[in-house]
């Protein structure tokens, strides 16, 4: 069964920019990419891949990393 990570992050202050950018150069091409108003990046990994580290200049604080399982319905 294949898990889907979910990445989390917050933006360096004035670092939002660069962060959504490193975050489309390094996701899997499928992967959904989102941002919010307050620097937060967000990305959805069906693969399970998920992403390398990203560089501490970027970040306010370590990245949140979650695994999720599809559940039958």
């Amino acid at each position: 069964m294949t898990r889907t990570t979910m990445w989390e992050a917050k933006a360096a202050d004035g670092c939002s920019d660069d962060l959504v950018a490193w975050a489309l150069a390094h996701a899997q091409p499928d992967a959904d990419v989102y941002r919010s108003a307050d620097g937060r990046v967000v990305v959805i990994d069906a693969t399970g891949q998920g992403l390398p580290d990203a560089p501490p200049v970027l970040v306010a604080r370590a990245p949140h990393v979650w695994s999720f399982e599809p559940v039958p319905r």
